[in-house]
């Protein structure tokens, strides 16, 4: 039998608007839901007062005819958007018990637009992770379950939002993605999950992992909700120098379902050694659906995509040392003492920091350091220059690229974790995008053989979100994904 939590967010919108259902009633259903699925830890701060305060608030507006594009829709936020009055870790020791005293950016436009808070979501710590099992406040279990019954990974680093919006216990979710980490959870728990352009939507008030590569965007069921939260949250920003000042179109009227004539570019360097025959079956499959649909593949050539994972995994850790700098004792956070100032802030550091973001730290320091600066950092910009150049030359030739999402499906919990560069490896399809600042978007297309969801992903051009989710849409319409996790 359906329930409240089995609508999708433009379903909550249309009911409430038309008084079917309250917002306090979408509320409660969905904090009952929370309760029940408390053990895949997918929250880290719980805010059932909170929610229904905000959908009293709602329910007025709803009343009076003047509701917005998101009244009433409970969302879970990410634990590395700073939130007002609301504990913000980025899943870390050194932040526990921050409360922030500012709203960031994008929750405060989702607010704006009427949407209500559920709680803080787990994350990998400083959204450092492919797995989700970084996080200082335990790992995240993915709601979907393998035959042999182990325990998986639901992606990182958002993968408590990927684990809430496919366990149905928020109607949608925000995600931060440096390198996949929208992407690669939304495909590893069958949802939609789009990385807008770099600049499309505010960083302000975002914890900071990479600052040239972090870029907030949507999670959830269906590539229409990912529309309507992506008008919500994104803007120009003055307070965020690397925001664009451009107008936001409504991405819920570029679905369309008409590809008719598009380019589709299918990139050679993506068919990648050892990769499943169930992937590269899924990715022939997209190319026949767009096909069907009166799309035209193109075969194109990205040359430097086999260096963007090494340039990634120094330009990410570099600026992420330097933006970890800030948490040292002395204003907020942990504090951990020391019989001197310096004392201090390696005690500190060393209790606060978790083994990935010092492994990360350590790197990123390393490739800084004099003598290695223009060996390692400055050559790695120039490669990364090179990797978005490829794509220029490709968007000549066609509209969007057609690629896998993630080399795998959902993996079991503990598989890579004493190997960081296999977990890194999870990221070879989704890195590309971010060093080049383009958007990426995650369809749920199909299962594996152990009946796990596998994603497809599309690459657009800058700014150019509404015909990413106009294929997006053909797509998620052909692959017709209806499966849920426990069903």
């Amino acid at each position: 039998m359906a329930t409240l939590t089995d609508l999708t967010i433009a379903g909550l919108r249309d009911g409430l608007r038309a008084r079917k259902f309250s917002a306090v009633e979408v509320a409660d259903a969905y904090i009952g839901a929370m309760a029940k699925n408390r053990h895949l830890n997918a929250f880290i701060v719980e805010t059932p007062d909170l929610a229904r305060e905000q959908a009293k608030v709602a329910d007025a507006r709803l009343a009076k005819g003047e509701g917005r594009d998101l009244e009433g829709v409970p969302l879970g936020i990410k634990d590395l958007f700073c939130t007002k009055g609301v504990q913000t870790t980025a899943g870390s020791n050194i932040l526990k018990g921050f409360v922030p005293p500012y709203e960031s950016t994008v929750t405060a436009n989702l607010f704006a637009a009427g949407a209500t808070m559920l709680g803080k979501l787990n994350l990998d710590e400083f959204a450092m992770g492919s797995a989700n099992i970084t996080s200082a406040f335990g790992h995240v279990k993915n709601p979907w379950t393998r035959k042999d019954g182990k325990d998986l990974v639901p992606g990182g680093s958002s993968g408590g939002s990927a684990a809430a919006v496919a366990a149905r216990i928020v109607a949608g979710a925000t995600g931060t993605d440096t390198g996949g980490s929208i992407r690669q959870p939304a495909s590893f728990v069958g949802i939609a999950g789009l990385k807008p352009t770099y600049g499309r939507c505010s960083r302000w008030g975002i914890v900071a992992f990479a600052s040239s590569l972090d870029q907030a965007g949507p999670m959830a069921r269906d590539v229409r909700d990912t529309a309507i939260l992506l008008k919500a949250m994104a803007g120009h920003d003055p307070k965020d120098s690397t925001s664009v000042p451009r107008p936001v179109p409504d991405y819920e009227k570029a679905l369309t379902g008409d590809v008719k004539g598009l380019r589709f570019g299918i990139p050679k360097e993506y068919r990648v050694d050892g990769m499943p025959a169930e992937i590269e079956k899924l990715w022939q499959q997209g190319i026949e659906w767009l096909k069907a649909a009166g799309a035209i593949p193109v075969e194109i050539s990205l040359p430097h995509t086999k260096y963007a994972l090494p340039t990634y995994y120094i330009i990410a850790p570099a600026e992420a040392s330097s933006n970890l700098a800030r948490y040292d004792g002395v204003r907020y956070g942990l504090r951990v003492p020391g019989n001197s100032l310096d004392e201090m802030y390696e005690n500190t550091r060393a209790q606060g920091f978790g083994a990935e973001v010092r492994r990360r730290i350590l790197i990123g320091t390393y490739v800084l350091s004099a003598g290695y600066y223009d060996a390692y950092y400055l050559k790695a910009q120039k490669v990364r220059t090179l990797i978005f150049n490829d794509f220029r030359e490709a968007w000549k030739q066609c509209d969007v690229v057609l690629t896998p999402t993630a080399p795998s499906a959902a993996f079991a919990i503990g598989d890579k974790q004493d190997d960081p560069i296999a977990m890194y490896l999870n990221d070879v399809f989704t890195v590309p995008v971010n060093l080049a600042g383009l958007p990426g978007l995650s369809v749920p297309a199909g299962l594996s053989a152990d009946g796990l969801p596998l994603g497809l992903q599309l690459i657009g051009k800058p700014f150019d979100e509404e015909t990413l989710l106009r294929v997006g849409g053909v797509v998620e319409t052909a692959a017709n994904f209806t499966a849920r996790p426990g069903v």
